[in-house]
């Protein structure tokens, strides 16, 4: 099996980066109600961002693109993704915009209550696909995710399809009118979750078989490779080749704020080392569980000898 040094060309993700501003509380604020926070701190995410630093902590080399504003917050996300070894060469500053933020407060609970201002995010157009393309091969992986806006996702994907490239799409979150049908025919493989299942499906998955009939029902809508994810239950996996079940790792989950990110940098590895669907879905699950063991978004990545680690420790 090739080593992730040595993928080429580099994975390439076109998405979201937002910087998460996190307050502790006690308990989340009544309306007008002003809290003094037990603690806080910034912290770099944004769907496109997470994805390319877990894809970074595993390996592969990878490239980000996409808009932040010109402002501090700007500075911030290239520095934190400088530091995990993510090209953010084609991150472009807009100065009319501002960089993505994430208002985040928990509470002890683990409850949480989130603002998010899309910024840069949601100006990108179909200027951004044309900077991506030149980053695009036949033999690509490219993850995209759902926090831009959906014409812009639309005409990327028919790119990448024209080019040969693989897709792979995190439809989060997905849009109140749902996914254009012709993204299903375009995406190589897609990973809703149980709640995005739902609304692309209309079955909330809850089992193997309830995940199995969703899976069904996004091939007939014209996707090549289905994987429905379970949470705490485990992932299923279809595609023409057949399908199957990735039981969960048994791991002490803290946050599941990164997991879904985390398991689709781990999917576009394992799928660029030539991994069968079957292979690269219990990878990625491996990357999704570690997540979870961790407060935060990207910081909570996991490398790739943690990931062995606990693929070799666990049937």
């Amino acid at each position: 099996m090739p080593h992730p040094e040595s993928i080429n060309p580099p994975l390439v993700v076109f998405g979201s980066v937002n910087i998460d501003v996190v307050a502790r509380l006690k308990h989340l604020p009544a309306p007008g109600e002003t809290l003094h926070a037990l603690g806080a701190h910034l912290g770099l995410g944004g769907k496109g961002a997470n994805q390319a630093v877990a894809v970074a902590r595993l390996g592969a080399s990878v490239v980000l693109a996409g808009r932040t504003g010109d402002d501090m917050f700007a500075d911030y996300a290239r520095a934190a993704l400088l530091r995990e070894g993510v090209n953010s060469d084609h991150l472009l500053r807009t100065p009319q915009d501002m960089t993505g933020l994430a208002m985040i407060c928990t509470d002890a609970a683990g409850e949480n209550s989130i603002a998010v201002a899309g910024g840069a995010n949601m100006t990108m157009d179909e200027s951004d696909v044309e900077r991506l393309v030149p980053l695009l091969s036949a033999n690509a992986v490219v993850l995209m995710q759902c926090e831009i806006p959906m014409d812009v996702i639309l005409a990327a994907a028919r790119r990448i399809a024209a080019i040969g490239a693989m897709l792979v799409l995190d439809p989060a979150p997905v849009p109140a009118a749902g996914l254009p049908d012709a993204l299903f025919g375009l995406a190589g493989v897609m990973t809703p979750n149980e709640t995005e299942t739902e609304l692309l499906t209309g079955l909330r998955p809850h089992d193997v078989d309830s995940a199995l009939e969703a899976a069904r029902r996004l091939h007939a809508r014209g996707l090549e490779r289905a994987i429905v994810k379970l949470g705490a239950r485990g992932v299923v996996f279809s595609d023409a080749g057949g399908h199957g079940f990735v039981p969960p790792f048994r791991v002490a989950a803290i946050d599941s704020v990164a997991a879904g990110d985390c398991f689709n940098g781990g999917l576009a590895v394992a799928l660029s080392r030539g991994m069968d669907l079957g292979h690269a879905t219990r990878f990625a699950a491996a990357c999704g569980a570690l997540a979870t063991t961790r407060k935060g978004a990207s910081e909570a990545a996991p490398t790739l000898a943690e990931v062995e680690a606990l693929l070799a420790g666990q049937p």
